[in-house]
């Protein structure tokens, strides 16, 4: 898999779930501080989005204070569906029940440990086949397609 990844600011936050996902052998694509450049939120949550939109990414992790800024940059992009994770189980229903791509985690709100767990639990969750939750999906997916600009 590979996964885009990026962040306003670097912190013992990110580089503990950098190297945790390294581990897991996930090849990754830095984007913003993390890839050694100045970057605002709004830059770091547009490089990554336009990876994960373009398709050269499967998906996406976003880091900034609250998450709450990149979240909302990221989800301008067509395609794109990221969703904050504040623990385990919304990281788990937001690939579950939302088809969630991209996950965003608040680096001034979730400790390392916390963080590793929410990355695993994200990692191992694919998007539901269950009829209700695919309809969901299905028209999550019209709606981007009716607003997207041609």
């Amino acid at each position: 898999m590979k996964m885009a990844i990026g962040s306003d600011s670097t912190c013992n936050l990110t580089d503990t779930i950098v190297a945790h996902l390294q581990e897991k052998g996930i090849e990754l694509i830095h984007c913003g501080a993390l890839a050694g450049e100045q970057a605002d939120y709004v830059d770091a949550a547009g490089a990554v989005a336009a990876k994960v939109a373009d398709g050269s990414c499967e998906q996406g992790l976003l880091f900034c204070n609250t998450g709450t800024g990149v979240t909302i940059i990221a989800n301008k992009f067509p395609g794109v569906r990221a969703a904050l994770a504040v623990d385990s189980y919304s990281a788990q229903i937001a690939r579950l029940a939302n088809n969630a791509n991209v996950i965003v985690l608040g680096m001034r709100l979730t400790g390392e440990t916390h963080a590793r767990e929410i990355v695993d639990t994200w990692l191992a969750t694919e998007p539901s086949t269950e009829p209700k939750r695919m309809n969901f999906h299905r028209k999550t997916e019209q709606i981007d397609q009716k607003y997207r600009k041609a």
